[in-house]
């Protein structure tokens, strides 16, 4: 299932969603002329992303890292490890995160934005202490707009498009049912690779999406008193 545009006006332009999805974009870019300059995507990869035995063990592993250990969660949301990765992402930025941008306010979104990208790498790092690998992505930053979305729009309308071999029917859904189904195929995912290795990070979205979900409230609330 690919989100096209949800029946939701923002009302406002959303000017941190789409500085979040330039900044994306622009570090992608970099990654791509890497190898003119004489450096490696997968070298940048290791020294920008989070990798979970550095966060647990709280030491700085080979390669050493351009950032500090205890940086790499919020640095490693803004690195990609492909198109697909990148504009899938970005897809789901723009299409949800204009509404709760339009709902927290600007400085608001951000900061919602980055505590659950947070909450989401300590969810991947506390279900992969030991890991090497290093998690990349703004994966469970938008995972938390997710989980915002279908709490506070549930029945928003969103047109989407099914990839079926050779068929690609378009359809409108409601909020909850697309989300809701995107959240199960992950805790799915989750349960599958539980105890093992993996290359998708399940539980940063299960972590983002539940944060994204409780924090919400929190946020809009803060806004309203002001």
């Amino acid at each position: 299932m690919i989100p096209l545009h949800d029946e939701n006006p923002a009302g406002s332009f959303p000017v941190v969603t789409v500085a979040l999805i330039a900044v994306n974009t622009a570090v992608f870019a970099v990654l791509l002329l890497l190898p003119r300059w004489g450096l490696t995507p997968e070298g940048f990869v290791a020294r920008v992303g989070m990798v979970p035995c550095e966060v647990t063990h709280r030491v700085d592993l080979p390669p050493h890292d351009l950032v500090p250990w205890w940086a790499t969660p919020l640095t490693s949301m803004f690195v990609h490890g492909g198109w697909a990765h990148l504009v899938f992402n970005m897809l789901y930025l723009w299409i949800f995160g204009d509404n709760v941008e339009g709902l927290l306010g600007r400085a608001r979104f951000l900061a919602f934005y980055l505590v659950c990208g947070l909450f989401a790498a300590a969810a991947q790092v506390l279900v992969g202490v030991d890991s090497t690998t290093p998690v990349i992505g703004a994966s469970g930053a938008v995972a938390g707009l997710l989980g915002a979305y279908i709490v506070r729009w549930p029945r928003a309308r969103v047109t989407t498009v099914f990839v079926l071999v050779f068929v690609f029917p378009v359809v409108q859904l409601p909020a909850w049912v697309l989300l809701g189904a995107w959240f199960a195929l992950q805790a799915m995912g989750g349960s599958a690779i539980l105890g093992g290795a993996g290359d998708v990070a399940y539980f940063a979205h299960i972590g983002g999406f539940v944060a994204g979900m409780l924090s919400v409230w929190v946020f809009a609330a803060t806004r309203k008193r002001r």
